[in-house]
């Protein structure tokens, strides 16, 4: 791979945060600025980039890939016009990181730029793990399937646990944060992920609901007459642990659990019942388990919700250890030594997985 400087750039709502890692991947600079809106701030993001130094490449972490794009791809005109019509897809998330790769690009004309998708990672999905029970005309008309998300995390979480495993065949990868998914690898090719057409799908999350009926949904709109608009903007942004109890922060639910707050004491159970279901299922899709991995805010900085799982999941061959679980910092061994099943805690490194995969494309 070429010795290249990458700076990775990642879009949030509210944010834009870029990183300029070295040859060697050390994170040589850094800024956390506002999403990019006008002339101002695209004035104040390339006074950012200017104070880092050289930049010979770009990485822009882009949130839906679709069909088009099952792999990392330089970005030129025809690209940026093809991401445009994957819009509809994900009108939430690919707005925002296309107006900061439009502005990064706008700072750094000269320099090029490789989109990295979040989906990407989960184009190895089998057929019958991406395929919805919809009629045929509908799946093929507007390319209804499985898309996953987080894979730029799972992707980095997983080839680091076959690192520190000797090289386990069947991980499951727990990626815990605001958002949250699941992805189950195997011989480090995505089988299976929670997240589905939308990034709705899955787990509890910290305002998303994860996984309702659809039948519930139909019957809100028909029956009490709640909006369209409503309905998506309560599922994003009023539900998971926010709507189950009135906070999105796990560490305030936990410790109103622990004072005996009944409406936190369900949040974390309806919390991990669902992260327990689906650990079992991702690991069904392998036969099997080698590896449990946690990352991401809640599942590197919890060791309450990692025990709380794992010790739901003894079936499976996982134990977590005490010791271990509650102490330590970076990536680690948080299972019993003697637990047929590896448990691990890994840092979230999206910035890593950009930077080599922006390597692999231009070196």
């Amino acid at each position: 791979m070429a010795p290249l400087r990458v700076l990775v750039v990642n879009a949030g709502s509210s944010s834009l945060k870029i990183r300029l890692l070295d040859p060697g991947d050390r994170v040589v600079g850094s800024h956390d600025l506002p999403a990019p809106r006008g002339t101002a701030d695209a004035g104040m993001l390339k006074d950012a980039i200017s104070s880092l130094g050289d930049v010979d490449a770009v990485g822009h972490r882009v949130v839906h890939g679709g069909t088009l794009f099952r792999a990392p791809v330089v970005v030129d005109a025809k690209v940026r016009q093809r991401l445009d019509t994957l819009t509809d897809l994900a009108p939430l998330h690919q707005p925002k990181s296309l107006a900061a790769l439009d502005a990064v690009q706008a700072a750094l004309p000269d320099v090029p730029g490789v989109a990295c998708f979040d989906t990407a990672f989960h184009a190895t999905i089998p057929e019958p793990a991406a395929t919805f029970a919809l009629p045929a005309e509908w799946r093929s008309r507007w390319t209804l399937r499985r898309y996953g998300f987080h894979g730029l995390s799972h992707g980095y979480v997983s080839r680091r646990a076959a690192e520190m495993t000797g090289g386990a065949a069947r991980i499951v990868s727990c990626h815990l944060g605001a958002g949250a998914s699941l992805a189950a690898v195997l011989d480090g090719r995505s089988v299976d992920t929670t997240m589905g057409f939308t990034p709705l799908d899955g787990l509890v999350m910290a305002t998303r609901s994860g996984s309702v009926d659809p039948g519930l949904v139909l019957w809100l709109e028909e029956h009490a007459g709640t909006p369209a608009a409503e309905l998506a903007a309560t599922l994003e942004y009023r539900s998971g642990l926010l709507g189950l109890a009135g906070t999105a922060d796990m560490r305030e639910i936990l410790s109103r659990a622990a004072d005996g707050d009944a409406r936190c004491e369900l949040a974390r159970e309806v919390y991990l019942h669902r992260l327990r279901g689906c650990v079992a299922s991702m690991a069904a899709a392998m036969g099997g388990l080698d590896t449990l991995v946690f990352t991401g805010g809640v599942g590197e900085n919890s060791p309450e919700i990692r025990r709380r799982a794992m010790e739901g999941l003894g079936f499976l061959g996982i134990r977590p250890d005490a010791s271990r679980n509650d102490t330590g910092t970076g990536d680690r061994e948080i299972g019993s030594p003697d637990a047929p099943v590896r448990s691990l805690v890994i840092s979230a490194r999206e910035d890593l997985e950009i930077a080599r995969q922006v390597r692999s494309v231009l070196g």
